[in-house]
């Protein structure tokens, strides 16, 4: 696979993992519009392992936090804000491996890959973000992050299975519907994408270790480089601009991409 085509998949996927956008609907709409040959599962694997990579050097302080406290919440103790965000950030992805396998295992996931689809996803999960991020208060902090909201979180982002749905988009959007500021709740959508892309590349990666081969492994390991680089990007900037900035403008990406794709979908 061609340098530039790599570069190309690594841009998108790391410009648009934590954007509310959908960097999965992205992938899929690359090689369907441009012409260009799909990528396969394991390049998938490749960029989201640099988009992880990227979000966890970020956050690497809340991360870090995180793994302290899983010795304590092994043993059953909640009493450390490591070992409580730890127990949340678990809690908040039982939903979406649970589904994503039963979507996997029957065969869904592949029949929601559709343009279609996606243009719907775009435009109305879209407007549900805008209407969230209106209406939503502002009292909470990652701080205020409880039981409670880490599994309507959860069940939320099980709806960003749906292709053209947006991970973050759709917890960003559970967050704002909670009350928390756009700062800690973007936060918080983006430290549960930790799991949850650790364990869909997991995931994906057994599927295709039996198909991989060098050249394969290379182009990966290209496209991952570039992945975290464009990841890296993209969350300087999102999480600096929320300071001062809505959603708003990511709204009417998603509206106008969403019509495009209707029109294109039932032309």
């Amino acid at each position: 696979m061609s340098l530039f085509y790599l570069f190309i998949l690594a841009f998108v996927q790391g410009i648009t993992e934590f954007l509310p956008v959908s960097s999965s609907a992205h992938l899929i709409l690359v090689p369907v519009l441009t012409g260009m040959p799909d990528q396969g599962q394991a390049l998938d694997v490749a960029v989201h392992i640099g988009t992880l990579v990227a979000i966890v050097l970020f956050f690497r302080k809340d991360v870090f936090m995180a793994l302290g406290g899983l010795p304590r919440l092994l043993r059953g103790k909640f009493d450390t804000p490591g070992a409580r965000l730890a127990f949340l950030l678990i809690i908040a992805t039982i939903p979406v491996i649970i589904i994503g396998f039963i979507l996997n295992a029957t065969g869904l996931s592949d029949m929601m890959r559709s343009v279609k689809v996606i243009g719907w996803t775009m435009l109305l999960f879209g407007l549900v973000l805008y209407v969230a991020d209106q209406k939503g208060g502002t009292a909470k902090t990652d701080r205020d992050w409880s039981l409670k909201d880490a599994i309507i979180m959860g069940l939320w982002q099980a709806v960003a299975l749906i292709p053209g749905t947006s991970r973050s988009g759709i917890t960003i959007t559970a967050a704002r519907m909670l009350g928390y500021n756009r700062t800690d709740g973007a936060k918080i959508a983006m430290l549960m994408s930790i799991p949850t892309i650790l364990a869909s590349g997991v995931l994906l990666g057994i599927e295709v270790a039996a198909e991989a081969n060098l050249q394969t492994a290379k182009d990966g390991a290209i496209a991952a480089v570039f992945a975290f680089v464009a990841a890296l990007l993209a969350l300087s900037v999102m999480m600096r601009l929320l300071k001062s900035v809505s959603f708003t403008p990511y709204v009417i990406y998603r509206i106008i991409l969403g019509v495009v794709l209707l029109i294109y979908a039932y032309s």
